[in-house]
């Protein structure tokens, strides 16, 4: 449940090896990553908290340590769009902080969650002084921009198992999430949240998926067997 109290006053110091969770610190050098770290922020965020509101401005670039985000916004109908998850690993509003732009869109914790954030102004002092990071941030974009081209084909696809099998696949981005790894922690009713499906729909998905040994259900999570077959099903 959503805490009352907002996430900016919430925010903590890294605890031991949390640090380990930042990917993009390990491509800076020792005057850049010196900065960063005494300018990095930690929060711990419950069920419901959103990081991120359409229409409020960017003030920092964040970053999840641990958890489950999950990136939507709203239509005139009043109904919700998820356009992705967020999972361990993944920093996201990259587009938003580079134009200094408000937020369009939402990004909520499904579950108790460690997001990891900078400053705008610190972010854009990296891309200014930081060739490494610049080269980060520039394949964030690249993998992004297919992401989403990805996303708009899902959603037209009037095969829900193809839907999960793509949606699935995404989540396993290396680039995007490189603290996934071959096991995403994830219950079936999460990704239903994710994928706009029923659980009972996703769980029939994903039985579907696990007989052809492309996935196997895991105690708590989905470890992907062959990421290149899941990524290309078309039909199941």
């Amino acid at each position: 449940m959503a805490s009352d109290v907002p996430l900016h006053q919430r925010r903590r110091a890294p605890l031991p090896g949390e640090l380990e969770g930042i990917p993009w610190l390990a491509l800076l050098d020792a005057t850049e990553r010196e900065r960063a770290v005494a300018k990095l922020q930690w929060v711990d965020a419950l069920p419901g908290d959103y990081v991120c509101r359409v229409g409020r401005p960017v003030t920092y670039w964040f970053g999840v340590v641990e958890g489950l985000l999950k990136m939507s916004s709203d239509n005139a109908q009043g109904q919700t769009m998820t356009f992705t998850g967020v999972p361990p690993g993944g920093w996201f509003g990259e587009g938003t902080a580079l134009k200094r732009e408000t937020y369009r869109y939402n990004i909520q914790a499904l579950r108790k969650s460690v997001v990891a954030g900078i400053s705008v102004d610190t972010f854009h002092w990296l891309l200014d002084h930081s060739i490494g990071f610049n080269r980060f941030i520039m394949n964030q974009l690249n993998e992004r921009l297919g992401q989403f081209i990805a996303a708009r084909e899902i959603d037209r696809m009037n095969d829900t198992d193809v839907r999960v099998a793509r949606s699935l696949a995404a989540l396993f981005n290396p680039v995007l999430y490189p603290g996934v790894g071959e096991v995403l922690r994830i219950t079936q009713q999460e990704l239903a949240y994710l994928v706009g499906l029923s659980r009972q729909r996703v769980n029939e998905a994903l039985t579907s998926l696990e007989a052809q040994e492309l996935i196997r259900v895991e105690y708590g999570g989905v470890r992907v067997l062959d990421l290149t077959a899941l990524r290309s099903q078309t039909h199941l």
